[in-house]
């Protein structure tokens, strides 16, 4: 039997989790991680993450008895830039996926000439939150860390260089980069056209490749054997899509830890129009996965929390005993969840977080109802934008943080109109990354094989019929006060910016 170490670098903590090859969990360690807010700014400190990982690591190979780890894979969080010299120490801090300090970049970018071939081919629209107008940001306002760079790298390419000694990243990360996974090609033209070279950019490799064993330090600060197997897998929303055991079409899986990831499996290309959505292709799994991610889910909760709940013993359980006493519809509230702007589908930064309809008679039962009821019209959104394409989505498989939670999972199925099966494992990043790369290093003939090893559902949870037919029409409000505040989001970017000092926040939990 075969071991696995996923070291699961998240948005706010760092994870390592030790499987045997018929799913069992072994042993596990986690660690917070820091994120630093700041305006626009919002980043992490690589050299905390490595640090941390060693830790974690070490933890969880003495708790499995020191035993034989015979692979390891890093999953993290995709399109957050590290700037690294030659020795794999970072320049500066992480731009993390949220961070919208390349806006400019991006609209330069997109002015390109070049640049509508490029989207045709990827399939993908430029945003502030991807790659290339992040590195594009440090060329333009860190000159001095732009000349020193030797990789830009996203944080699980780190780790593993920081493993390996190698730079290397899959066609699933280097996506982020407008890379074309058909062609196996970087955007070479649109490169030299923003002055940003080629050799700045890790190495692609498939998904389940090995690509080395652990180098010597890097053994003396984990614990690990230098005969453990490095393979790479790819970014959390992909491995988490992968472990929730989605694999046909009329399937999606809806992983709500800090962002929200909501995705379909297609079995062949489909045509997005309006670029809402993205798809890419895992070749060696035989699938197209459709969909995407926006900027917070169970960070909505915790968000909550911190606001109404913070002296409670047992927040969760509180909040969702008072969102289960307010009303459906929550009295009336409408809540909109764009407390960081947002990705996925409606890709608009300026957006921000809105209570509508507040009522003297509303308290925090309703409040917080209404902000369950916006993790239900945020599925909602990415099942339009997926069946725009063709694409039917009859059953939904949740995970994550989110799916501990049942009264959120009942309202899920109540606004979807769609059967919610909850699996067993919340862990469902860390399980796809361990059935991508031992399915790739032939532990597995098939992924069914593995998921049949890694997942299950614990529990089914029907629709209620009444409940959905009123949730459809709170729907259109939603999206109506959207729609109608959208004009707004800008002006109040503009205001507050001249109103208000910038000043850094620190927190551990988004």
């Amino acid at each position: 039997m075969k071991t696995i170490l996923v070291l699961n670098m998240g948005m706010k903590s760092i994870r390592s989790i030790l499987f045997d090859s018929e799913g069992s969990k072994l042993a596990s360690a986690s660690m917070p991680i820091e994120t630093s807010l700041k305006g626009e700014t919002v980043t992490q400190l690589p050299a905390e993450w490595w640090e941390k990982a060693c830790r974690v690591i070490k933890e969880t190979v003495a708790d499995a008895g020191n035993m034989q780890v015979d692979y390891l894979t890093v999953t993290s969080s995709s399109s957050c830039l590290v700037c690294v010299d030659e020795n794999c120490e970072a320049l500066m801090p992480c731009m993390m996926v949220s961070d919208k300090r390349a806006r400019e970049e991006s609209r330069f970018i997109e002015s390109l000439a070049v640049f509508p071939e490029i989207k045709q081919h990827t399939g993908l629209n430029i945003d502030a939150s991807l790659m290339l107008p992040k590195a594009l940001w440090v060329k333009n306002n860190e000159g001095g860390i732009f000349e020193r760079t030797y990789k830009f790298l996203a944080p699980n390419d780190y780790l593993i260089a920081k493993l390996t000694g190698k730079y290397v990243t899959d066609y699933m990360n280097a996506h982020k980069w407008h890379y074309d996974t058909e062609t196996h090609q970087y955007p070479t033209g649109l490169l030299h056209e923003i002055g940003i070279a080629r050799s700045l950019l890790p190495e692609v490799a498939a998904p389940g490749k090995c690509i080395g064993n652990i180098e010597r330090n890097a053994a003396i600060q984990t614990g690990l054997s230098r005969d453990t197997n490095v393979i790479i897998s790819t970014y959390d929303a992909i491995c988490s899509f992968v472990g929730s055991g989605v694999m046909n079409e009329g399937e999606a899986g809806d992983v709500s830890g800090t962002v929200t990831v909501f995705r379909a499996a297609a079995s062949k290309k489909v045509d997005i129009k309006e670029n809402k959505i993205q798809q890419i292709p895992y070749y060696e799994g035989g699938i197209h996965i459709v969909g995407g991610s926006n900027n917070m889910g169970g960070g909505l909760i915790e968000w909550v929390k911190q606001c109404y709940y913070q002296n409670e013993n047992l927040p969760y359980e509180r909040m969702e005993k008072d969102a289960g006493e307010a009303s459906l519809g929550a009295g009336g509230i409408i809540f909109l969840p764009y407390l960081l702007g947002e990705r996925a589908p409606i890709w608009d930064s300026d957006a921000r977080g809105v209570f509508f309809g507040l009522e003297r008679m509303h308290t925090r039962k309703e409040m917080t109802r209404a902000v369950f009821e916006s993790a239900g019209f945020i599925d909602l959104d990415m099942i339009a934008a997926i069946e725009e394409t063709g694409l039917e989505v009859n059953t939904i498989r949740i995970s994550g943080g989110l799916a501990r939670i049942n009264l959120i999972s009942q309202i899920k199925a109540d606004i979807t109109g769609r059967s919610v099966q909850v699996l067993s494992e919340f862990e469902t990043t860390a399980t796809g990354a361990a059935m991508m790369a031992l399915y790739g290093q032939g532990v597995y003939a098939t992924l069914h094989e593995a998921a049949e090893n890694f997942v299950s559902v614990r529990m089914v949870i029907c629709p209620d019929r009444k409940n959905h037919e009123k949730y459809k029409a709170l729907y259109q409000l939603y999206k109506e006060t959207y729609h109608t505040l959208k004009p707004l989001f800008q002006k109040r970017i503009a205001l507050t910016e001249r109103l208000y000092s910038k000043k850094r926040i620190k927190i551990e939990n988004l």
